[in-house]
């Protein structure tokens, strides 16, 4: 067996399937099936079932696969203490970012990346947190903001900032805030709503389902800057933080109400993996980040967590 074989086999567990772990490696399928074919060739045991859905661990498999990720993460922390030994972080790492914290951050962390780390490279992607989540613990990000993760063993999440959820509705003659408004008070207004999937979906109807309310939802949007549009054309209203309104374009045409009784907040997170040891450089870009959030890089003030 080698290390690659080992990388294989370990992505192929993880993610269920052999064509998406192909995907995230990109490599081809039956080279990577080759791959592992000669690992249970060489062990001369069977590590993966297939069945409808994509491969399962067997016996073997499993105990193979808790040794494979010791070893490669012993592998990779041998790599970056070697790699620490340098003047400064280099090499590549991959962030994360919701899409309203991507239009807030990208610029500003982009700026301050090339000006404190010239010897190392950025990339940055944008997706839901959902998506962000299982990008992080595959190996596709290094580093992700979340809004209001899950605990799972796959992630190390740490929580930076709470932002207030309130009512968003067209600006009108009355300006651009209003009191805060009751969470029963909802119902009766025609709501705008992100897709299943969305922390802020799940927060609210979590709630609704506690205080025994039925929420008059009457569209669905997966993007927040769609929902926005659409509120500010009339069409309903909508249940987001003062932060989608200030990375908006036009937070003046929006009406802001704060929920209470209860009040709703909706807390973002910087996430890494659990399973990859932290190196020099991620250390140096989660720093960063956090001192870009807890500064507001330019945006209204925020409630910083404890």
């Amino acid at each position: 067996m080698n290390l690659k074989q080992l990388e294989y086999f370990v992505n192929v567990a993880e993610l269920g399937s052999f064509s998406k772990a192909a995907l995230i490696l990109n490599i081809a399928q039956p080279a990577l099936s080759r791959q592992v074919r000669l690992l249970e060739t060489d062990l001369r045991v069977t590590l993966l079932m297939r069945n409808g859905r994509g491969v399962v661990l067997t016996e073997a498999g499993k105990r193979l696969f808790d040794h494979s990720v010791g070893i490669l993460q012993l592998v990779s922390r041998v790599r970056e203490d070697i790699q620490a030994t340098r003047d400064e972080p280099a090499g590549r790492i991959v962030v994360g970012l919701p899409p309203s914290m991507g239009r807030l951050l990208t610029l500003p962390l982009v700026e301050s990346f090339r000006r404190t780390l010239p010897q190392a490279r950025l990339a940055v992607v944008e997706g839901l947190s959902s998506h962000l989540t299982e990008w992080i613990s595959t190996g596709r990000v290094d580093l992700g903001l979340l809004y209001n993760p899950e605990p799972q063993s796959a992630l190390e999440i740490t929580p930076v900032l709470d932002e207030p959820l309130g009512l968003v509705s067209p600006a009108g003659k009355e300006g651009a805030k209003k009191a805060a408004m009751n969470f029963a008070d909802l119902i009766r207004y025609p709501l705008i709503v992100p897709e299943r999937t969305h922390s802020i979906r799940k927060l609210l109807e979590t709630q609704a389902a506690l205080a025994g309310h039925k929420l008059n939802v009457t569209l669905e949007m997966s993007s927040v800057q769609s929902i926005l549009e659409l509120v500010r054309a009339g069409h309903g209203h909508a249940v987001l933080s003062p932060i989608a309104l200030a990375t908006s374009g036009y937070p003046r045409a929006f009406m802001f109400r704060p929920l209470q009784q209860p009040s709703l907040k909706s807390t973002l997170c910087l996430a890494v993996s659990a399973h990859k040891p932290a190196t020099p450089l991620g250390k140096h870009v989660f720093r960063l980040l956090r001192e870009l959030l807890l500064a507001g890089a330019g945006t209204p003030a925020h409630n910083k967590t404890r």
